[in-house]
């Protein structure tokens, strides 16, 4: 009987051990879920700030380490399109001279500028043209055919594949054989790399953070090689990895940042 008990009581603590052993290991993959859904949605904020903070450098010459100077920029700014063409001019004595004219296209609003992208699709060689598998107002992902066409010299027919995501419209209108010049522009895919209904209010602030913290922003003009640049550094400074900290030596376990205070980068340490 003693043994039948001691049977018994042997299994069931072996059941509750494995019980115990399976939740930890759920916990620990729950966590590790969290922590990687977590830092998904910090690095895209992280990547907003940065494409935001390198509009505004382009049209300023510096970063701000303003939030609210950043917000009124992304908001109510003004981004001008330009168009850069160099010249080579010959001049009396044989020597070559470079001349620089840059243009201004357009002027469209920051927030177009960096939450929507354009992709302009061309004619990839001289030929005629077979058909489109596109329409407009359609979404088309990276890699799917987009045209068809039979290039000019080959006179073999292929199907052109998307080279970036994004929706179709301003569409040329083509007929099967209609003659095409490499360069001839097809149409266009407009692509929004951020949500457009983000707060942008919201921008300085670390997600999960309770009370709200906000990530921790430098940007300096400091002088490199007898040269003045512009550095920046935005950093999470609650990081919800724990695994994550100042002392690790490698730049990729430290919490979640971009650029740096002492060299001219923008790159983040999870790319």
């Amino acid at each position: 009987m003693k043994t039948r008990y001691w049977s018994i009581g042997t299994m069931l603590i072996a059941i509750a051990l494995g019980a115990f052993l399976v939740l930890r290991i759920k916990d620990t993959i729950d966590e590790e879920t969290r922590i990687k859904e977590s830092e998904t949605l910090i690095i895209k904020k992280l990547m907003l700030i940065r494409d935001a903070e390198k509009a505004y450098q382009a049209v300023y010459g510096k970063y701000t380490n303003n939030w609210d100077t950043l917000i009124n920029f992304i908001e109510y700014g003004q981004f001008p399109i330009l168009k850069r063409t160099e010249r080579i001019i010959e001049l009396a004595y044989g020597a070559d001279s470079s001349v620089v004219e840059i243009d201004t296209l357009e002027i469209i609003p920051v927030r177009e500028y960096i939450f929507i992208k354009n992709h302009d699709v061309y004619a990839a060689s001289d030929g005629t043209f077979g058909e489109y598998f596109v329409a407009p107002g359609q979404y088309v992902i990276k890699g799917s055919k987009i045209y068809s066409m039979t290039n000019i010299i080959t006179g073999k027919k292929v199907n052109q594949v998307a080279k970036e995501s994004g929706r179709v419209h301003d569409i040329r209108a083509k007929s099967n054989r209609d003659v095409l010049t490499k360069g001839e522009l097809l149409f266009i895919m407009t692509e929004e790399l951020y949500d457009p209904n983000t707060d942008v209010t919201q921008l300085p602030y670390i997600p999960f953070t309770d009370p709200p913290k906000k990530f921790d922003i430098y940007a300096e003009r400091i002088e490199r090689n007898r040269l003045v640049v512009n550095v920046i550094e935005v950093r999470d400074i609650a990081s919800i990895d724990p695994q994550r900290s100042e002392e690790n030596e490698a730049n990729s376990k430290k919490p979640l940042r971009f650029g740096s205070r002492t060299e001219v980068t923008t790159a983040g340490n999870w790319e």
